[in-house]
């Protein structure tokens, strides 16, 4: 908005402005020359009926004696200022008194002429006066207009960042919908392991809490859990459905599925920090995994956690040529082998879980897929 001082300024018959002089011939004086300037003009002989006319006029400007019996000009001035804010007050003072004039500025007076005043100098005083108040007015409306505007487009970011987040919710819920149907389909396919996915996630998770890992590390530990096994979509029916101990070739086909599984998801950007446990889950502490024989703290952290947990349902799971362990066993072996095969602290994190808790989630689970077996059934006919 461009404009100058000039083409701003106010008429002078729309302000209203109060003469206060307890001297009768100067406060007509005084008032019939601001009349001559287009001013129109209040009087009061006193500061109480000043103040009287403030309150029922709707004043912009007091031109005020200084020195007036019982209450002087200055006391006018700090009753003025404390009710009236916006009422601009000029001192009219007697003699060219400087501490006068200065105190009377300093407790918020716009300015000060002195008797006997000359009434074109009067005129420039209030003319002053009146624009840097307009001046200031102008300035408060452009802040709040601002302000307005600012609160408008902030309410409109916020409206359009609730907007995005519950977007990508969505977002984030179907990716983790097709990744549960991805890991359900596999499931399905190796009868061996059917829930083993859904186990081993809250088995991680409950692991990596314990250890104090926090977001957003937690979601990509239960992402890279979910995902881990997706490489044995390319591993042969043959091998992944054997009843039976893998021969060495078949071995060497099965060990595979780690790489393939990263390189099935490495395109994916939203899934590359949860990678690390699809390609490392199968290294061992100790160096003598697979694929790329990692040792201790170059496994990630999130792998090394993920191990446990993985070994841990395989050893509690039946298997064709072996029975379940019990927890307890398992818990024994796991802490026999930390350090070799297991990260120490992920072991210890895991051992100081109680039993319950473990059988807790394996019977939740199992519930779980019995209920999606179950819907399958349905579906199928």
């Amino acid at each position: 908005m461009a404009s100058t001082i000039g083409s701003n300024k106010q008429d002078p018959g729309s302000t209203l402005l109060l003469v206060v002089d307890d001297d009768q011939t100067v406060r007509e004086l005084l008032a019939e020359g601001l009349g001559v300037f287009g001013y129109p003009t209040v009087r009061a002989a006193s500061v109480d009926e000043a103040l009287e006319v403030v309150r029922r006029e709707p004043v912009k400007l007091v031109l005020s004696d200084i020195e007036m019996p019982e209450k002087n000009g200055i006391v006018l001035l700090g009753e003025l200022k404390a009710q009236h804010p916006d009422v601009d007050v000029i001192m009219v003072t007697g003699a060219v008194d400087a501490i006068t004039a200065i105190q009377s500025i300093r407790q918020g007076a716009s300015d000060y002429v002195t008797k006997p005043f000359n009434l074109i100098e009067v005129q420039i005083v209030v003319e002053r006066t009146l624009e840097k108040r307009r001046l200031i007015q102008e300035n408060r409306e452009h802040q709040e207009r601002l302000e307005e505007l600012v609160q408008l487009r902030t309410e409109e970011v916020l409206e359009k960042k609730g907007e995005v987040e519950r977007l990508f919710r969505e977002l984030e819920g179907s990716y983790e919908s097709t990744l549960q149907a991805l890991v359900t389909a596999l499931d399905f396919r190796d009868n061996e392991t059917q829930g083993h996915s859904y186990r081993v996630v809250e088995y991680a998770m409950l692991v990596a809490d314990r250890m104090g890992v926090g977001e957003p590390e937690l979601t990509q530990i239960r992402r890279g859990a979910i995902l881990h096994d997706v490489g044995k979509i390319g591993v042969s029916d043959a091998v992944l459905r054997k009843p039976g101990k893998l021969v060495a070739s078949e071995w060497d086909e099965m060990k595979r599925h780690p790489e393939m599984g990263y390189r099935m998801l490495r395109h994916i950007p939203f899934l590359k920090p949860a990678l690390d446990i699809v390609l490392s889950h199968q290294e061992r502490f100790d160096g003598s995994g697979y694929p790329r024989g990692l040792k201790g703290e170059e496994i990630p952290m999130g792998a090394r956690i993920f191990s446990v947990v993985d070994t841990f349902d395989a050893m509690t799971s039946d298997r064709p040529y072996r029975a379940a362990m019990s927890i307890a066993v398992a818990r024994d072996e796991i802490t026999r082998c930390a350090g070799t095969q297991f990260d120490p602290r992920a072991s210890e994190a895991f051992c100081s879980i109680e039993e319950r808790q473990w059988r807790e989630i394996r019977e939740r689970v199992h519930k779980s897929v019995l209920a999606l077996d179950e819907q399958v059934r349905r579906c199928l006919g």
